[in-house]
């Protein structure tokens, strides 16, 4: 992992739901945390404009951003972090990996840290099957870096899972 930027503990992953709660919400979260931008429905050029948006007010609270493509893109917008499966090295480039299973989770071996998920039912998933906190630890126990617990997560349910790192979309909508 890169060593000159820490893990933040709790992450804020935007998307189309929670776009209009953004701003309010990474004021509120705690300072040094991290958003991961995701933004996948806005066309290229208003993607990057609502990003400046998030990203003013990212810094002005210490937060890391993510941006959900590829490291390079995300170096040439200005984030700190880029969530894909792309693992190419970057300088102060925190590389983020999606992973649902332990097959996935040895794929992404050379990644900075994974989020491992649905740790629970989620809304954007309905009915979509969760790994539960048991299979959650079983999975994690095996990584190498550390792990985001994602999937229907809150403060409460990180607390209860005993998550040093968590993520949510919905989490912070309240």
């Amino acid at each position: 992992m890169n060593r000159r930027q820490p893990l933040p503990a709790i992450w804020l992953i935007s998307d189309a739901r929670n776009d209009a709660a953004l701003d309010r919400a990474l004021m509120r979260l705690p300072r040094g945390s991290g958003l991961i931008f995701r933004h996948y429905h806005l066309p290229q050029g208003e993607r990057l404009a609502r990003l400046r948006q998030l990203q003013r007010i990212a810094r002005a609270r210490g937060h890391t951003v993510a941006l959900a493509g590829s490291a390079a893109q995300a170096r040439r917008w200005g984030a700190q972090a880029a969530y894909s499966a792309d693992l190419a090295r970057g300088a102060a480039l925190l590389r983020l990996v999606m992973v649902h299973s332990l097959r996935e989770l040895r794929r992404a071996a050379r990644a900075d840290a994974v989020l491992l998920s649905p740790v629970f039912p989620t809304r954007s998933h309905p009915g979509g099957k969760a790994l539960g906190p048991l299979r959650w630890h079983a999975i994690s126990a095996h990584a190498r870096v550390p792990v985001i617990a994602l999937g229907g997560m809150d403060a409460r349910r990180a607390a209860r899972l005993k998550a040093r790192h968590w993520a949510g979309i919905d989490a912070f909508l309240r």
